[in-house]
């Protein structure tokens, strides 16, 4: 089956949001751990929203997680429709 005819059946869809979704947030998890480990476990948050979210920081922060994100659950998806 081609990659369109896969995009017109619902059950990718649900497929594609059953994959996304968690490793979308497992993603942004592990990326505040990476970045902001430090003031994370000491409970500065206002440090943790200034390093990563202030100023349109979020456009960023999230912009690359969010394309890294379909991409990957559009792989996956569609390798486990085959």
């Amino acid at each position: 089956m081609s990659f369109i005819n896969t995009l017109k059946q619902p059950i990718f869809w649900k497929n594609f949001a059953k994959i996304a979704l968690p490793f979308f947030i497992v993603v942004v998890v592990v990326s505040l751990l990476i970045e902001s480990f430090s003031a994370i476990f000491s409970g500065d948050f206002a440090t943790v929203n200034q390093e990563n979210f202030a100023n349109g920081q979020w456009k960023i922060f999230f912009g690359f997680k969010v394309v890294f994100t379909v991409i990957y659950a559009f792989y996956i998806t569609n390798k486990n429709m085959n």
